[in-house]
C-alpha cells in the first residue's frame, strides 16, 4: 500500500469494526467455508448483515476500485451507491465448502464485478468472472531482507534457541487449520531420532475467538511432553524475528490442513 501511494496511486485501507457476536459468527463462517457444519440461523444472518450495515454508515468509499477481503465485509456492497468496480478476494480454502453457508455468501459475491481466489481448485461456480492470484513473497518486507549473523545470534539468544542444535519451525497464526497440534506430533517423531528443538511462532488474530483456546491446547500438550524443554511457543508478530528464525531453522514447516499461506 505504501509503495502504491508513493507511485501516485491513492490507496486506503479500511478495517471492519465488529462485535464479539459478529466475530464468533464470522469464525463459524470461516470454518464452514472449509467444510465444517454450521447452524446458519436467521439470527446469525441478522447480526452479520447488521454489523456491515452499521460499518457502512461511517465508512466512506469514494475510490475508483474497491477490493473486499474475505467474508466479514462481504455484504458492504449492499450499502453503497456503486459507482466503481468492486472485487472480492477470498483467502479461504473453498475446495469443499459447507453448501448452506456457501449458498448464503455467494449471493453477495454475485453482486461484485470480479472474484479472486489463491488456487485454481478453490474456484466455485459463480456468475461473475474469477481469477487466481497465487501467494507471493514481498521482497521488501523485513521478514525477507538480508540479516547479519550478529542479528540472528542476538534473536536466538533472546528467545532461548540453541544454535548448536537443529531447529524445526512453524510460523503461523494459532488456528486449528494451521494444525499446531499435528506439528507437535511430527516433532515428537523426529525428536526420537534427532536431538532437535521446535519453535512455534505466531500471533492471535484479534477477530478470532477460538485462537486463545488453540494456544491453551498447544501449551497443555507441550507441557505433557517428555521433550517439553525443547518446545518453544512464541506469541508475537515480529517480521524480523521470523526472518532470523527461518534462516536459523534446519526445517521450516507449514502444516496447514486447508489453507495456503499468502
Amino acid at each position: 500500500m505504501i509503495l502504491l501511494n508513493e507511485l501516485g496511486l491513492e490507496v486506503g485501507w479500511r478495517i471492519l469494526h465488529g462485535s464479539p457476536d459478529f466475530f464468533t459468527i464470522t469464525k463459524k463462517f470461516y470454518n464452514a467455508l472449509q467444510g465444517e457444519k454450521i447452524n446458519l440461523s436467521e439470527q446469525k444472518k441478522s447480526i452479520y448483515y447488521g454489523i456491515d450495515r452499521r460499518f457502512s454508515v461511517f465508512t466512506h468509499i469514494e475510490h475508483d476500485l474497491v477490493m473486499v477481503h474475505d467474508p466479514q465485509p462481504l455484504p458492504l456492497i449492499d450499502f453503497y451507491n456503486k459507482k466503481q468496480q468492486w472485487v472480492f478476494e477470498c483467502h479461504v480454502n473453498l475446495s469443499s465448502p459447507n453448501q448452506q453457508v456457501w449458498n448464503y455468501l455467494s449471493q453477495f459475491i454475485a453482486k461484485y464485478d470480479h472474484s479472486v481466489v489463491s488456487l485454481e481448485k478453490y474456484k466455485q461456480y459463480l456468475s461473475v468472472p474469477q481469477s487466481v492470484v497465487y501467494p507471493a513473497i514481498d521482497p521488501l518486507s523485513p521478514k525477507n531482507k538480508e540479516v547479519s549473523e550478529e542479528d540472528i545470534d542476538k534473536y536466538m539468544q533472546k528467545y532461548d534457541v540453541d544454535r548448536s542444535r537443529p531447529v524445526i519451525t512453524q510460523v503461523s497464526r494459532f488456528d486449528k487449520w494451521k494444525d499446531p497440534m499435528g506439528v507437535l506430533d511430527v516433532f515428537h517423531m523426529v525428536r526420537e531420532k534427532v536431538d532437535c528443538q521446535l519453535v512455534l511462532l505466531g500471533s492471535l488474530a484479534s477477530d478470532d475467538p477460538e485462537g486463545q483456546n488453540t494456544v491453551q491446547q498447544v501449551q497443555k500438550k507441550a507441557q505433557r511432553s517428555m521433550y517439553e524443554n525443547d518446545i518453544k511457543l512464541v506469541l508475537m508478530e515480529n517480521d524480523f524475528l521470523v526472518n532470523c528464525l527461518q534462516r536459523e531453522s534446519s526445517v521450516v514447516i507449514q502444516k496447514s490442513l486447508k489453507e495456503v499461506s499468502d
